[in-house]
């Protein structure tokens, strides 16, 4: 009986907590479909329009798609950078494939002299903020003359230490009996790479590339330092962009950011699942 209590108390809470996180969604999502006289009456006196208090609707009075008709027809810019954060994410990815799944599975099965002095050191740099290495990269970046084109921004991220430590783990799960069968038989450390790691390892590289897709498609402060100019920013600097007189267009904004990373995320949803729990298990 008691569990029963506890377990509905328990359902109760999660409700009301999911709840509490679908609002931004269904706030944006409304915010989108109502006219400029509408929103001024609701958000006035945040958009410095009104004064006293906002207040808001669970649904628009008289819903348009004006604001829609807005971006996706007489907003240029809008495209140049939804087509920049789609190459610089799609480049991200591409090289984190390259480079961190052999790293991954150069640490997690390969006896290589200091190996767990490097991935300690691995560890260290990905808890880093960005805030913290911004100084060198920038220093780095510009005796390279990177500076001020998409590269600065792709590289440093091509070479994330994160996917590396989530797919380690997942390459640390891989029965050693399977590896030893396959050196009896012949194959050396590349085929068994190819053949047996990344087959059985598929799960943590499409959870880390799911995690890094998220990571990447909503980058700020990378563009933000390392691009000058407005033609290569991504779409995550648009919304910083955008008048308070055009509330409306930062909302039509917000939602059409939001889709790919939602649509990312329903996918790879089990896959996420599993990179989040390989990122707690402990050696």
């Amino acid at each position: 009986m008691k569990h029963k209590i506890f377990k509905r108390i328990l359902l109760l809470l999660l409700l009301v907590l999911a709840v509490i996180i679908c609002f931004p969604v269904v706030f944006l999502i409304v915010g989108s479909l109502m006219g400029t006289d509408e929103l001024n009456h609701y958000l006035g006196a945040v958009l410095g329009k009104a004064d006293g208090f906002a207040s808001w609707a669970l649904l628009p009075t008289y819903p348009t798609f004006k604001a829609y008709v807005q971006l996706l027809l007489d907003s240029p810019e809008f495209f140049v950078m939804f087509w920049n954060s789609v190459k610089m994410t799609g480049a991200i990815l591409l090289g984190q494939i390259v480079t961190g799944v052999p790293a991954a599975w150069g640490f997690a099965r390969l006896d290589i002299p200091g190996k767990k002095v490097l991935f300690n050191l691995y560890i260290i740099l990905m808890l880093m903020p960005f805030q913290v290495t911004m100084l060198s990269n920038y220093l780095t970046l510009d005796a390279m003359h990177l500076v001020d084109t998409q590269w600065a921004v792709i590289l440093p991220a091509a070479f994330s230490t994160f996917p590396v430590f989530i797919m380690y783990h997942f390459f640390r799960s891989i029965p050693k009996g399977i590896i030893e069968s396959a050196e009896l038989d012949g194959a050396n450390k590349f085929q068994v790479f190819l053949s047996i790691g990344v087959p059985l390892g598929s799960s943590g590289i499409v959870s880390a590339l799911v995690l890094s897709f998220l990571d990447a498609w909503n980058l700020i402060e990378q563009p933000l330092t390392f691009l000058k100019s407005k033609t290569l920013w991504p779409l995550s600097l648009y919304l910083p962009n955008i008048s308070m007189d055009n509330a409306g267009l930062a909302f039509v904004a917000s939602v059409i950011t939001l889709v790919p990373s939602l649509l990312v995320f329903l996918a790879g949803q089990n896959y996420l699942e599993q990179g989040i729990a390989a990122s707690a298990v402990k050696e």
